[in-house]
């Protein structure tokens, strides 16, 4: 069977500045480009921060619906502060994130998640401050627009097996916030568990699945 090598692909702090595929053409090449049989993926975060898809939290206003509301999610997620859930409010509109919350704590008893199910594509998305590298630190960061034409750019540009952007954590969890059409995403997904990205000092936010097209066909 084939095996697949997992390539870190260091650059610098990538800005609103920087086009995102641009980018991985620029820094790819440093560690030996994208074949035919390879994956790239890149961090959401990343993918975000160069969409311009932030805010200072003191630019927020934050409203006496989102001081309450935040209270009822856990202290470690990105909306159990004020600034997090205002963001999300913005984004998505209070009167669906609280309708969202009410169904989602009525079927917590049978269900999990679906809050995040009924609450919008940035409801699970959004990362308060110090969720990514620096400067945006002091950011919130929402999810990526567009990522379905992300990804098709990315393999277009490089003719590759396919490209997705994801949502890696040290938790052992990775999300497919998109895939290009034909890859078979969550077994790609499944390569990025020990979260190879690098979104602080590292500075790490693209990753290539080598000779993934090959391993599919073997597997």
């Amino acid at each position: 069977m084939s095996q697949v090598e997992i390539v870190k692909v260091p650059t610098r702090i990538l800005t609103d500045k920087d086009d995102i595929v641009d980018a991985i053409e620029k820094f790819a090449a440093k560690v030996g480009g994208v074949g035919p049989d390879d994956v790239v993926s890149v961090a959401e975060s990343v993918v975000a921060v160069t969409q311009g898809m932030v805010v200072r939290p003191e630019d927020l206003n934050i409203s006496i619906w989102a001081k309450i509301f935040c209270r009822v999610f856990p202290d470690e997620g990105s909306l159990a502060s004020p600034h997090g859930l205002q963001s999300l409010f913005d984004a998505e509109g209070t009167l669906r994130v609280i309708v969202s919350l009410g169904i989602g704590f009525l079927a917590m008893p049978f269900k999990r998640g679906v809050f995040y199910q009924l609450a919008g594509y940035q409801a699970a998305l959004i990362d308060e401050v110090t969720g990514t590298m620096p400067p945006f630190d002091k950011h919130i960061v929402y999810g990526p627009k567009d990522p379905q034409k992300v990804v098709e750019a990315i393999k277009s540009r490089f003719g590759c097996y396919g490209a997705m952007i994801a949502d890696a954590n040290d938790l052992h969890r990775c999300r497919v916030v998109g895939a290009s059409n034909g890859l078979e995403a969550e077994e790609a997904a499944k390569l990025l568990l020990d979260n190879p990205f690098g979104n602080a000092s590292q500075k790490v936010p693209i990753v290539i699945i080598k000779g993934f097209g090959k391993y599919i066909k073997n597997k």
